[in-house]
């Protein structure tokens, strides 16, 4: 046996010995458990230590790199599901299923069922209504307001991700963007512009506030003074 291997026998003979002495001194030296903790000390024993999950924190684009990349979607329907996701906070399932009859013109508002079925009603301004509208005349789907090439079903998920991909990269964005990164602006406006964080809340459709709380850290600096906000924020995208 060559000298490296004589030393690597002698270092896992050394970490046996050591295993030995503990489990011959744990006998030697028992620690007291009462009978009715025993099950709980065993169950203990048996479970995985996990190693905490670390959240990441959502990536925002700033209000001009998402005018630039809304620019640069040519398909009015792409442009138009987008736009949902920007202008209203949706999740990508939500805006690509979204049908016309969704749009409340009179009270400004859109009707979206999101997860677990819940309905939640989301203020949309007039300026992006009126785009919304310019949009959908290009196909005049009867039903959908962002529906396939056959016009049989809601636009596939996958086609708005590839948009806003590609989107990204004409418009110079060299971050990671995907769908859902326009539904983080969004929040992102909103709390900027002072709205309450119970608010942006019901609008995202959170059920736990902690989930709308890791918008805090971006921010840089009840209706009526909602839909001033998002006229504001939303006019010539």
């Amino acid at each position: 046996m060559r000298g490296g291997g004589k030393k690597l026998f002698a270092a896992f003979a050394g970490a046996r010995r050591g295993a030995w002495h503990v489990q011959t001194a744990s006998r030697r030296h028992p620690v007291p458990v009462s009978p009715d903790a025993r099950p709980r000390v065993v169950s203990l024993l048996k479970k995985r230590v996990r190693p905490p999950q670390h959240k990441r924190l959502p990536n925002v684009l700033s209000d001009a790199e998402v005018r630039a990349l809304l620019g640069c979607v040519r398909n009015p329907i792409h442009k138009a599901g987008l736009l949902l996701m920007y202008a209203c906070g949706l999740r990508i399932s939500e805006a690509a299923s979204l049908e016309v009859t969704a749009l409340d013109k009179v009270n400004l508002v859109v009707s979206v069922i999101g997860k677990g079925n819940k309905e939640r009603r989301v203020p949309v301004a007039q300026p992006v209504l009126d785009e919304l509208r310019s949009l959908w005349l290009t196909h005049r789907n009867r039903r959908w307001l962002c529906p396939n090439r056959r016009g049989s079903a809601p636009i596939p998920r996958k086609t708005l991700w590839n948009t806003v991909r590609q989107a990204a990269a004409e418009a110079g964005i060299t971050r990671h963007v995907t769908p859902h990164t326009l539904r983080h602006s969004y929040a992102t406006r909103l709390l900027e512009s002072g709205v309450d964080t119970r608010v942006v809340q019901i609008l995202l459709g959170h059920v736990n506030i902690a989930t709308t709380a890791i918008y805090m850290h971006l921010t840089e600096p009840t209706r009526t003074s909602l839909k001033n906000i998002l006229d504001k924020l939303m006019i010539g995208l």
